[in-house]
């Protein structure tokens, strides 16, 4: 499974892959731990949390000992982005996923952009 970044339509950006090597947060269980524990994530990682309708959805970075991008998305539609760094990250915002990258994985990605999983 990939994530891919569509960019906004009109953009003269192209498609690309953000992530390959992708798990997807289904569980309670899944989602509270998140990324907690793990020393790190491969470059190409990404962890989606997928919800059945979008709501405020808070992300912290208790016990996570690396930066990440965070993105949330409704309907994939970017709806916004933020880098949450070291244990004391916090962010939220309205979305029905939420997607966890390596710190400056999503540098190109843009409110109003498009990122979906692909087989």
């Amino acid at each position: 499974m990939r994530l891919v970044h569509r960019p906004e339509s009109g953009s003269d950006r192209f498609e690309t892959v953000l992530a390959s090597d992708v798990d997807v947060a289904r569980s309670t269980l899944e989602r509270a731990r998140g990324l907690m524990f793990r020393r790190s994530v491969p470059d190409d990682y990404a962890l989606v949390f997928p919800f059945d309708e979008p709501d405020t959805r808070w992300l912290h970075m208790l016990f996570v000992p690396f930066g990440i991008d965070a993105v949330w998305l409704v309907d994939g539609e970017v709806r916004a982005k933020k880098r949450l760094a070291t244990f004391v990250g916090l962010g939220r915002g309205r979305a029905d996923t939420v997607v966890e990258l390596p710190a400056g994985a999503a540098e190109s990605v843009a409110v109003g952009d498009e990122l979906r999983l692909v087989e």
